[in-house]
């Protein structure tokens, strides 16, 4: 019998307001969200460890062997949706046919708005931290799988929310919920040891924040690394939902 229920795994950079995303989801009454199931795999086969804020905490506190969490997200079956909130970069080395088995959607944002924010909680961020080259790396596997490419830019969902989960759930095959537009302020248990370091914003919203530019000066020190994503960027978006 074919398998009915949508695994979605969402393949973020950080800092891409993928957690407002998970949050939506979450409000669905057919969805059950996990948050980064792939990050403390992720820390214990990298040196990520060495500068990921409560490193230690994450690792105790989740399955740490990275098949173990695929077979997971592939064969959990107690409800008809579920939402995977995963960092690209978590993948490292995992073999990627599971992605057969996932409704994969990549989720960007403008690098001059993302590595800013970033940098306030990992100052010296590299190309394998944020993303944007991973990102393209993951279209190619998807392309030569003859899966789905669903990408989505974060600046699209906060320009006009209900249109762009409106489209994102007709491309999954799901049904748009109103109630994805809303939250109650504060934590989610589903929330990983994590949040204290990178989700005071998202504790204090109700909704995805109305789009704003960035107003402050680019860092000196970020633009050669900038150079880099923008090229990466332009080519997510020749794929954007």
């Amino acid at each position: 019998m074919p398998d009915t229920i949508k695994r979605i795994s969402l393949w973020s950079g950080p800092r891409n307001i993928s957690t407002a995303l998970m949050y939506s989801f979450a409000q669905r009454t057919d969805t059950q969200v996990f948050d980064e199931p792939m990050y403390a795999y992720y820390l214990t086969n990298s040196k990520a460890d060495e500068y990921h804020p409560g490193a230690t905490d994450i690792i105790a506190s989740m399955e740490k062997d990275g098949e173990k969490v695929v077979n997971m997200m592939t064969t959990i079956s107690e409800s008809s949706v579920y939402f995977f909130k995963n960092m690209t970069h978590h993948l490292l080395d995992i073999d990627r046919s599971f992605l057969k088995h996932l409704v994969n959607v990549i989720l960007t944002r403008d690098p001059v708005e993302m590595l800013p924010s970033f940098a306030k909680v990992i100052p010296n961020p590299s190309m394998q931290d944020v993303g944007y080259q991973l990102h393209i790396d993951l279209i190619r596997e998807l392309k030569a799988m003859d899966l789905p490419v669903i990408v989505l830019d974060s600046k699209s969902i906060l320009l006009n929310p209900e249109k762009a989960l409106t489209r994102l759930c007709e491309k999954i095959g799901i049904p748009f919920q109103a109630q994805m537009l809303r939250w109650e302020k504060g934590a989610r248990p589903e929330d990983g040891v994590w949040a204290k370091y990178w989700y005071a914003n998202i504790h204090h919203s109700t909704k995805f924040k109305t789009y704003t530019p960035k107003s402050e000066p680019f860092p000196d020190r970020l633009k050669p690394l900038l150079a880099e994503c923008q090229k990466c960027y332009e080519e997510l978006l020749k794929f954007k939902m």
